[in-house]
């Protein structure tokens, strides 16, 4: 194996960091950011041939600063914080991990929605300050048993949620942009619908699709409004997918019961309205971050490396700029 050195700007976990040594060959040099600004980024990637990213930022600015750079291998799926225009116009080849962490998203997803549903939050500081009152808890939580679920995204993470909601007793529905064969609908037991009907149906909503230009505010003022009285959004895709302010005034009023948020438009959030109401759950974007998932991760995002050392091809899914540097 040639030697490289692999740069890497994400402030991991030394956890993780243990992970991504394990699985990189022993001539591999790894570069790594000692400081969360984008100087220190820079520095590090300055003499890197190959990057992981996971959640840091790479715009035009911070790639134009490694010219030797051939590739970055995306450790997730989301590849909506790179410059890939500018990837492409320099000739650096960028990959995701197609499918990397749909379980631990998928598990994240379902405390949301348990979480929402029970009002965990609330009931968490109101056990801790002495309060014993179950007949006000009684008049306020709910089940998912007999409701309906409406997934949002059904690609390998909405399918993981699907799956674990199977021993729920729910009904399920979903939209994606791509229709599911008829077998798959009749795996996961999920029945295709139109996006509003879906808003209209369900009691529970939950989002897994990508940022695209397309998908930008998707869930508008208008499509906010038009969901069920009560119902509840789950969020551990992307925060642009869905208006924060309409969102917030629809908490207010009591029209949407609960929302469970893992990313938001602006990151980290401060001074979000979302932050501040008692029917919101919150988390910091972490719903595919376990270790005990990265081991697989980090071994195949150095898979991919060596194909493009070696020539090789990498699977179409996964491929998002083809290196030529």
């Amino acid at each position: 194996m040639t030697s490289l050195t692999l740069g890497i700007i994400d402030p991991f976990h030394p956890a993780i960091l243990d992970e991504i040594r394990r699985a990189a060959p022993e001539d591999w040099t790894l570069s790594i950011t000692e400081a969360p600004t984008e100087q220190a980024r820079a520095e590090t990637l300055a003499g890197a041939d190959m990057a992981f990213v996971m959640a840091t930022p790479m715009p035009r600015s911070l790639l134009e600063a490694a010219p030797n750079l051939r590739f970055i291998q995306k450790l997730g799926a989301g590849v909506d914080r790179i410059d890939s225009a500018y990837c492409e116009e320099a000739g650096i080849g960028l990959a995701r991990l197609q499918a990397g962490n749909n379980i631990p998203v998928a598990e994240h997803t379902m405390l949301l929605m348990l979480a929402a549903c029970r009002n965990l939050p609330w009931l968490d500081a109101q056990t801790r300050a002495g309060a014993w009152d179950k007949e006000q808890v009684r008049g306020r939580n709910r089940q998912l048993h007999g409701k309906t679920v409406g997934i949002v995204g059904f690609g390998a993470i909405g399918r993981q949620v699907a799956r674990l909601l199977s021993g729920f007793g729910v009904t399920l529905v979903y939209y994606d942009p791509v229709r599911a064969s008829a077998a798959d609908e009749m795996e996961f037991g999920a029945e295709y619908c139109d996006l509003d009907v879906l808003l209209a149906e369900a009691d529970v909503v939950t989002l897994h699709l990508p940022l695209l230009p397309q998908t930008t505010n998707l869930l508008d003022a208008a499509r906010l409004d038009a969901m069920k009285p009560g119902a509840i959004l789950v969020n551990a895709a992307r925060g642009g997918l869905v208006d924060e302010a309409a969102l917030t005034k629809r908490l207010r009023s009591g029209h949407i019961f609960a929302a469970g948020i893992d990313a938001f438009s602006a990151e980290p959030p401060v001074g979000n309205p979302l932050l501040e109401l008692p029917n919101t759950i919150v988390t910091p974007h972490c719903a595919g971050g376990t270790v005990d998932n990265f081991a697989s991760v980090a071994e195949r995002g150095v898979a991919n490396i060596r194909r493009v050392l070696a020539g090789e091809a990498i699977d179409p899914a996964e491929l998002v700029v083809a290196p030529r540097r």
